[in-house]
């Protein structure tokens, strides 16, 4: 029976760069980072999470989409943050590249989507505080 999303992959043609934007700029931890026989394995998470980023390397002729347009769709990362207006001035002074000048409010509570340096989507969301 199913009992954990373990890992998703993000395409990178960098590893390097995108593991120092994911840590560095983001604030998630890696936590492996070693070369295997199909190339180097490197993931990332959220600290205290089991679902964890794997950074492919993944060369950009082979069909990552670098140009898709940023409004059309969630990125395949969704994030969660507690105060995402709050976060959102820390991580764009950490370099993060946004497609919108600040969050947006939506009914299921604030998003904003962001750029990592391959051009990958990332969907940063906070969800709606429970009115009381």
């Amino acid at each position: 029976m199913l009992t954990n999303i373990m890992y998703v992959t993000i395409y990178v043609t960098d590893q390097d760069r995108a593991l120092a934007f994911y840590t560095e700029a983001l604030g998630m931890e890696k936590h492996v980072d070693y070369a295997g026989p199909d190339g180097r394995f490197v993931t990332v998470g959220v600290p205290g999470s089991t679902v964890q980023i794997i950074l492919w390397s993944h060369a950009p002729s082979a069909g990552q989409p670098v140009a898709a347009p940023a409004d059309v769709a969630p990125g395949p990362i969704i994030l969660e943050f507690d105060d995402l207006r709050r976060d959102f001035e820390v991580l764009r002074e950490r370099g993060v590249t946004f497609t919108q000048s600040e969050p947006e409010d939506y009914p299921f509570g604030v998003r904003v989507e962001a750029v990592d340096p391959d051009g990958n989507r990332i969907s940063l969301r906070q969800q709606r505080r429970a009115e009381g």
